[in-house]
C-alpha cells in the first residue's frame, strides 16, 4: 500500500516539509512516480521503528493504548506524577525522570527528548502568574498519540528565572508537559492554563491537597468544560 506525502506528514503530526527533509537527510525510502514521492507503508512503518518514531493518526497511526483511551489532563498527570517538596536545584533532574518513564515513546525518543531539554534552551519557563509556571521543551517532536505527559512539581523554594514573572509573585508550582504532537502543543497549553484559570484547582495545588484531590479536581474542570476525557492527544 502506498502513500502520498499529504498522509505520512498527518500520520507523524508534521508539516510536508519535515517529510521532505526525512527524505532529504534521513534516508526516508520513497517510490518517484512522475512529479511526485510515494512511500510504501511498510518500508515507513520500518524506517520510523529504526528511527524512534510511532505514527499518531491516519493509516500509520497504532492502536490507542489504555493510556490514550483514558484521555484528558488527568490522565497525562497520572503519567507524569504529582512531585513535591522538590528542591530548586533539582528541576532540572525531575524533568529527566519524566522523560524516562514517558508513555508511549521508544527509548531512543526518550533518550531524544532527554538530549534536547539539557541544551541550552532546551526548555522553555512560561510564568503565568500566581506563582505557577508551565515549562515545556523548546522543541516539538511527534511523539504519537499514546505519548504525551504532564507533571506537577511543587517546589521547596522558589526557581530562578532570568527575568521576574510578569506578577512578581515567585513561581513555585511547575506543571511540565510534553504533548503527543506539535499540533497538540497548543492544546495543551491552553487546557493547562485554563485549568489554573477557572476553578479550585489553583487552590488546591497551592495548599499542597493531597494527590487524589488534585487529579478529582481536574477531572471535575474537564467535565465541567464538557470534555469529560478531553483526549489531548489528537493530531
Amino acid at each position: 500500500m502506498y502513500l502520498n506525502i499529504i498522509q505520512i506528514a498527518e500520520s507523524f503530526g508534521v508539516a510536508e516539509e519535515v517529510v521532505e527533509r526525512w527524505v532529504r537527510d534521513e534516508g526516508l525510502p520513497f517510490t518517484p512516480d512522475r512529479d511526485r514521492m510515494l512511500f510504501d507503508r511498510t518500508q515507513v512503518a520500518n524506517w520510523a521503528a529504526s528511527h524512534g518514531l510511532t505514527a499518531q493518526a491516519g493509516f500509520l497511526a497504532p492502536t490507542a493504548s489504555s493510556v490514550a483511551a483514558g484521555g484528558g489532563v488527568a490522565a497525562l498527570l497520572h503519567a507524569g506524577k504529582i512531585w513535591r517538596d522538590v528542591p530548586a536545584a533539582e528541576v532540572e533532574a525531575i524533568f529527566e525522570k519524566v522523560v524516562a518513564a514517558l508513555p508511549g515513546a521508544t527509548p531512543p525518543i526518550r533518550n531524544l527528548v532527554a538530549q534536547r531539554l539539557r541544551a541550552p534552551g532546551g526548555v522553555v519557563i512560561a510564568p503565568v502568574g500566581g506563582g505557577f509556571a508551565l515549562p515545556h521543551p523548546a522543541t516539538r517532536i511527534a511523539l504519537g498519540r499514546d505519548s504525551g505527559t504532564v507533571a506537577l512539581l511543587m517546589l521547596r523554594e522558589p526557581l530562578p528565572l532570568p527575568e521576574p514573572p510578569p506578577d512578581d509573585v515567585p513561581v513555585t508550582r511547575l506543571l511540565f508537559f510534553i504533548a503527543p504532537s506539535p499540533r497538540a502543543h497548543l492544546d495543551l497549553l491552553g487546557r493547562l492554563s485554563r485549568l489554573l484559570s477557572r476553578g479550585v484547582l489553583r487552590e488546591l495545588v497551592l495548599q499542597g491537597a493531597p494527590d487524589e484531590e488534585v487529579f478529582k479536581a481536574i477531572a471535575a474542570a474537564e467535565a465541567a468544560a464538557g470534555s469529560p476525557g478531553g483526549d489531548v492527544r489528537k493530531s
